[in-house]
């Protein structure tokens, strides 16, 4: 096997676009669970809202793409409100249901018949970013260090997710370390506490999912710019537990948890994909054992058992304390 070309492919993939896109999505996730204790689990409707306001907005109404952006954003701060306004009184888990409830509500929503003038239904929505291939400062051609390389196309959207997730980890360091962000943490450590004190629960919960789910808006937005499509089959409730899954990974509660596992996650999707491929194709697991169509499948079932282990061995991730997994679900 040529380990050489499954190690390239498994680097380029932790460096590329769509690992930039989760994990700007994570830190989103972050903000919510790693510091406030807040059981998102549709962090993908957000992704879902923010991709749409873009491919909607250009494509059915002809608006320019920054347009669309700011059309995202305030769908994902529309999103977070109706989310958050009847359910954050309540205790934790009711925030779960009616999340994980809302991710999928919303997918099939996007792509049933009723939605499809709008929508494109299935089929989705293509070929909207122009404008934003259009500014792209980097001459046609490859670019890279050694067998690592980009395409212009591909490093002008890199450039575009990393230096969002830049801004994000900035953003996020900034809040965190402020008189806001420390309340967010005595939140989850003990809300009770925090109300004790005057502060208003209520209030920081909303205002952390809606910080939080505006950013992952913007990590759905850099999702559908690099592919040019938008399909709601894409933002399938898989996707947030792959954000959990880099979430823990890289640390929960760590300002730069949320990086490290989206580059180690992929790098360890893309290594696994690329290595089952070649043990194929050069006969060492014969087709009889694992069939081409079977990678995927396998793949996700060897990520989830090192997700198995990190939990039984290191819960709180790389980067992470242990008291960052303790959450109160009142």
């Amino acid at each position: 096997m040529d380990f050489s070309a499954i190690l390239t492919a498994a680097v380029t993939g932790a460096i590329g676009p769509v690992a930039a896109a989760y994990a700007l999505a994570a830190i989103g996730l972050n903000i919510h669970f790693g510091y406030t204790g807040l059981l998102n689990f549709g962090q993908v409707g957000f992704m879902l809202v923010g991709g749409y306001g873009v491919a909607i907005s250009v494509s059915e109404f002809a608006l320019p793409l920054w347009v669309g952006v700011l059309v995202g954003v305030l769908c994902a701060v529309v999103l977070a409100l109706l989310l958050g306004i009847p359910t954050l009184r309540l205790r934790a888990d009711y925030l779960a249901i009616a999340t994980i409830a809302a991710g999928e509500i919303l997918r099939l929503f996007y792509r049933s018949s009723f939605a499809e003038p709008l929508t494109g239904g299935v089929y989705g929505l293509q070929q909207f970013a122009g404008d934003f291939y259009e500014l792209n400062p980097y001459p046609p051609g490859s670019y890279g260090i050694g067998p690592i390389s980009f395409s212009a196309r591909d490093l002008w959207v890199a450039t575009l997710g990393w230096g969002l997730v830049l801004l994000g980890v900035l953003l996020v360091y900034l809040l965190i370390h402020s008189p806001w962000g420390r309340v967010l943490r005595s939140i989850r450590e003990d809300e009770n506490a925090a109300r004790s004190l005057g502060k208003n629960v209520y209030a920081y919960k909303l205002q952390s999912l809606v910080l939080g789910g505006v950013i992952g808006a913007l990590g759905g937005m850099v999702m559908v710019i690099n592919t040019q499509s938008a399909s709601a089959d894409s933002f399938d409730p898989v996707v947030t537990f792959f954000l959990y899954t880099l979430l823990v990974l890289g640390g929960a509660g760590r300002v730069l948890g949320p990086v490290i596992g989206s580059v180690l996650f992929w790098f360890v999707m893309v290594f696994l994909d690329a290595l089952l491929r070649q043990a194929i194709a050069t006969g060492l697991i014969p087709s009889t054992v694992l069939a081409d169509a079977e990678v995927g499948a396998v793949r996700f079932a060897l990520v989830g058992l090192g997700l198995l282990l990190l939990m039984v061995f290191r819960p709180q991730g790389i980067l992470g304390r242990r008291e960052e997994m303790v959450l109160d679900a009142r």
